[in-house]
């Protein structure tokens, strides 16, 4: 990247230089450049409102494309779309990472039904692709209608914070429903960054967004059926991954310190970090290993799992599982959050799809059990018995059907209501209950944890089960997809 994109970074960049901010230097090849829009002669430019063709990133071929906001919004006309079309065939023929810089006001009037044709083929081609190679899009201003549904269509959505993304603009959803809302409240940063889900990062500007692609590709292979690059090992900020968890179970902590501490440099590509704040998933390397890390947050509602966290975990493990990166899941959860508001919001049937990602996935998965895991999420974050290939757990640890306190609550209730000091009553069976039923020990003398570790032994541990996987992946990628 050239030193005035840096320069320019919080301005609106060409559509040329957006595609030079994320290829190598002079590696962009165009085509289809010279296509006009039969519709707009009179004003017509080459390229009708798009630069595709393909690229380098870190060396690696892509398919790449960039609309232009700057010509009539960037909407989207019948040569607009076949441009992106023929990227998009050519990612799929070479078996190469489609990356695309989305910034369009919609299918263009003047072109009517063939303008949503357009948007039609450009839908089936990202589907066409899906879990056949990395598809990135990185949204650069308004996207709407068919220009928000596209980049929905693929793996990852970067947002810029002047991005906005919606089906239907402010002026109709003001004329039709009476709100009165702008584009950022409509469809912006915060609204697909916190709430809704739909991107899985926000930057601050499209160089940003642009270099996050880039890096986020060096953790993925270019196709499914290869594997991603496996780099020289570095070190992590600590050898003590809990030397921030507190020994007590109802204190916070920040889980994405312990992925730090058995992570190569301490480095994490969190994805969805404003969205289901109560589960982190993200990318980082161990000993070298690309890996996807989905872990259980106490710093957000005590890291219990909801029908949103659920979501979030589930889609990002299939995207794992479809690109042949392993999976370390880290687990301190009380369980299900409870109550009328979850029933209803289907926390049922967003918690089963978590267990069926977990239970579907093929990729080497490892789990560890930090503090402690209880009921339904304990066998949803990847148990012994949905699948693991290893789980282990550090001696603090406590798994069970629910914690000690609630436990005995039931089982010994008229024992604790005749006591004198019940609670006092309480917390004393719940000690003899904890040491009988529930410590790590106890889970692996009964098989369902493979060994109790010492903290500092688990970047070790996880690489070890790695390591054995080498080549296996690949092999089973291949079976399940078919080569490109």
């Amino acid at each position: 990247m050239t030193l005035a994109l840096v320069d320019r970074a919080d301005e609106r960049l060409t559509a040329d230089e957006r595609l030079a901010a994320l290829c190598d230097p002079g590696s962009v090849q165009r085509i289809r450049s010279a296509v006009r829009s039969p519709w707009l002669a009179d004003k017509a430019e080459d390229g009708d409102g798009v630069v595709a063709g393909s690229g380098r990133v870190h060396g690696r071929p892509v398919a790449v494309f960039a609309e232009d906001g700057a010509f009539r919004g960037g909407s989207l006309g019948v040569q607009h779309a076949e441009s992106i079309v023929a990227a998009a065939r050519h990612a799929d023929r070479a078996g190469v990472p489609f990356v695309g810089f989305i910034e369009s006001a919609g299918a263009r009037l003047q072109e009517g039904v063939d303008a949503l044709a357009g948007y039609g083929r450009i839908f089936a081609a990202h589907v066409q692709l899906s879990g056949r190679v990395p598809q990135i899009s990185v949204v650069c201003g308004a996207a709407a209608g068919g220009g928000s549904y596209a980049p929905a269509l693929t793996d990852f959505v970067v947002m810029t914070e002047r991005a906005s993304m919606f089906l239907t603009g402010p002026s109709v959803v003001r004329e039709v429903m009476g709100e009165d809302v702008d584009f950022a409240g409509l469809g912006g940063p915060r609204v697909h960054g916190r709430q809704s889900g739909v991107a899985h990062f926000v930057v601050g500007n499209e160089v940003d967004g642009a270099l996050l692609a880039r890096d986020l590709l060096t953790y993925l292979p270019s196709r499914a059926g290869g594997t991603p690059e496996r780099t020289v090992p570095i070190p992590p900020p600590s050898d003590r991954p809990d030397r921030t968890v507190p020994a007590e179970g109802r204190k916070v902590y920040d889980v994405r310190q312990v992925i730090r501490d058995i992570s190569d440099g301490g480095e994490l590509l969190e994805v969805h970090a404003g969205w289901a704040r109560n589960v982190v998933c993200g990318f980082t390397r161990i000993e070298g290993h690309s890996v996807g890390v989905v872990a259980n947050q106490p710093r957000h509602i005590g890291g219990v799992l909801d029908a949103e966290a659920s979501q979030k975990a589930a889609r990002f493990v299939q995207t794992c599982d479809r690109f042949g990166v392993p999976i370390v899941v880290l687990v301190d959860t009380p369980g299900f959050l409870p109550g009328t508001r979850q029933e209803q919001g289907g926390v049922i049937r967003h918690g089963a799809k978590l267990v069926h990602a977990f239970a579907a996935a093929t990729v080497p998965t490892v789990t560890v059990v930090l503090r402690k895991a209880f009921g339904g999420a304990l066998i949803a974050m990847n148990s012994r018995a949905l699948g693991a290939d290893a789980v282990f757990a550090w001696p603090q640890a406590t798994l069970g059907v629910m914690g000690a306190p609630q436990a005995v609550g039931i089982t010994h209730r008229r024992e604790i209501a005749a006591a004198d000091d019940p609670e006092a009553a309480r917390m004393a069976l719940a000690k003899g209950y904890e040491d009988e039923q529930l410590g790590a020990k106890v889970a692996a003398s009964l098989g369902h944890v493979d060994e109790v570790i010492p903290p500092s032994t688990t970047r070790e541990r996880i690489a070890g089960v790695l390591d054995g996987f080498d080549g296996a992946v690949r092999e089973t990628a291949i079976a399940r997809n078919g080569p490109l």
